[in-house]
């Protein structure tokens, strides 16, 4: 696929680190465990959306827009890096947060919401739970075009064909790094949140015949909602990429036992596995996205789901500054001796 006739901004300098899980690996005693450090794209402090965002930032930017908007939940990573890239380009930006947990929203918190205020949102608007955000964001768009603006609304996560392609470059990159460092991968593991990156890994790992089964642990829903939404972003991204071949109905598998209460609310699975992966790898994990996850992997492996000397590689979407706004689920495990 040639990715390279699509306008981007670079926001990373080069690959991310792929790194094998030494002391996990053999703590769980297991596949061979690796991660992919996208915690480490640009951004900082980084995460899924930095990849994304190459490409719809180079869209608006295109189309001369002066002001973005975008909308997510409470302790959103993806307003954030929305907001890093706004003001890397110089763009005005305008965040529409919806508090999908009655109560959640304080203006003074910490994690995401400090950085927000740190780097200057233009403006925040909390909405409530199941609010239209399309539409809300259009009532923000309508302000800035009747005060002379030029705004381009971005959907939540970026998650559409042109952020998803982001996804697929990764998959191609996974690809080369996986050459150069002479390890081949049995199964690929990543968070299943609102699509845009599980539908470009698994474009791009289909599209390039790699032959990588990818598995996706839901954060949010269930499947009976997560597996078309995933699929039919997948089949809109193939299409704009050019690919005339139909995605295999099953191209695209979950989880959902792993979600909890619901999204955003903690596991007592989640906090021990970013226990764990701070203790053995120095690794920090979000409890929103990537602990859910992670422990939904390791769950996985001891159900046998894979083999003992299989490799198997973990994709890290980011999220850390979120932990230090869930510090209190976290007491009882840290602080007892």
């Amino acid at each position: 696929m040639n990715l390279s006739r699509f306008p981007r901004r670079r926001y990373t300098e080069g690959w991310t680190p792929m790194e094998q899980l030494g002391r996990l690996s053999a703590l769980v005693n297991g596949p061979e465990i690796w991660i992919k450090r996208d915690d480490l794209l640009g951004l900082f402090p980084g995460g899924n959306k930095t990849r994304k965002l190459e490409f719809v930032m180079a869209d608006a930017l295109a189309k001369g827009a002066d002001s973005v908007i975008t909308c997510g939940a409470v302790q959103s990573n993806h307003c954030r890096i929305t907001l890093a890239a706004a003001r890397k380009e110089g763009l005005e930006c305008h965040l529409v947060i919806e508090e999908r947990v009655p109560g959640s929203y304080s203006p003074t918190a910490s994690g995401n919401n400090f950085l927000y205020h740190l780097m200057g949102a233009d403006s925040i608007r909390v909405v409530p739970a199941k609010s239209d955000m399309i539409a809300e964001m259009e009532k923000t768009a309508d302000e800035l075009r009747r005060a002379g603006k030029k705004p381009y609304i971005i959907p939540g996560g970026a998650s559409n064909p042109l952020g998803a392609i982001g996804y697929v470059a990764c998959a191609e990159e996974i690809l080369a790094q996986s050459f150069e460092k002479g390890v081949s991968f049995d199964r690929i593991f990543v968070t299943s949140g609102s699509g845009g990156t599980h539908a470009g890994l698994a474009v791009g790992l289909w599209g390039n015949r790699s032959g990588i089964p990818l598995t996706g642990i839901n954060i949010s829903r269930p499947n009976s909602q997560q597996v078309p939404l995933v699929h039919s972003l997948a089949t809109e991204t193939a299409r704009y990429l050019g690919i005339e071949e139909s995605l295999p109905e099953d191209l695209i598998q979950c989880f959902d036992e792993y979600v909890g209460e619901g999204y955003s609310l903690p596991t007592e699975a989640m906090t021990k596995t970013v226990a764990l992966l701070a203790r053995t790898e120095s690794i920090l994990l979000d409890p929103v996205y990537t602990g859910k996850a992670f422990a939904g992997m390791l769950d996985l492996i001891q159900k046998g789901f894979c083999r003992k000397g299989e490799k198997v590689l973990f994709i890290h979407t980011g999220g850390f500054p979120a932990l230090f706004h869930y510090q209190k689920y976290f007491d009882s495990e840290l602080f007892q001796k």
